[in-house]
């Protein structure tokens, strides 16, 4: 298997999953208070929302891939 459909893979399983969930979120750590050594901090829940047409991009260009990656000229 070549590196072009090894890509063109990826790209259907990207696309796919980013289809599937619409975006990720994640737990950063912020501080709230800083009194000297006294430092309170707080866990927020951050969303990211991926766009529809990156997903759809995404497996248009792995299924490309696929098919026109491999041929040789």
């Amino acid at each position: 298997m070549n590196f072009t459909k090894i890509l063109g893979v990826l790209l259907l399983i990207a696309g796919t999953a980013s289809l599937a969930t619409g975006g990720f979120s994640y737990t950063k750590d912020s501080t709230v208070v800083k009194l000297g050594s006294l430092e309170l901090t707080a866990k927020e829940k951050e969303q990211v929302n991926l766009p529809v047409w990156l997903g759809v991009g995404a497996i248009a260009v792995g299924g490309l891939l696929l098919v026109f990656g491999g041929r040789k000229r």
